[in-house]
Order: C-alpha cells, then sequence, then structure tokens
C-alpha cells in the first residue's frame, strides 16, 4: 500500500512543480485552431461524401 501512495506523492510533485502548464491564452489558441481543423476536415468528409454518393446515383441510374 506504501507504494502506491508514494506513487501518487510523487505524481502530485511532478504535476505541480515540474510540469509547465500553457498559459490561458495558448490554451484559447489552440482550441481555436482545434475547432478550425475539425471544421476543415468535417467539410472536406461531407464534400467527399456528396461526390461518392452523386457518382454512385449516376451508376445506378444507368443500370436501370
Amino acid at each position: 500500500m506504501s507504494a502506491v501512495a508514494e506513487y501518487i506523492k510523487e505524481s502530485y510533485i511532478e504535476l505541480t512543480e515540474k510540469v509547465t502548464w500553457p498559459t490561458w491564452r495558448e490554451l484559447q489558441s489552440s482550441a481555436i485552431l482545434v475547432l478550425v481543423a475539425a471544421l476543415i476536415i468535417a467539410f472536406l468528409v461531407f464534400g467527399m461524401d456528396q461526390v461518392i454518393g452523386y457518382v454512385l446515383r449516376l451508376f445506378y441510374s444507368s443500370l436501370a
């Protein structure tokens, strides 16, 4: 049990004294970057879905 307590104590020390946490401004900047990247990827996937759907509709309508 002492090993678990020692691990928790060392983890707390590392998180409070050794980790460099980003500033609020850096967090905002990163969040905006992630949001923009997610939107771009979503639009790309949507566009590919629309194109593939269109091609498949053309293909299946030519068979009928």
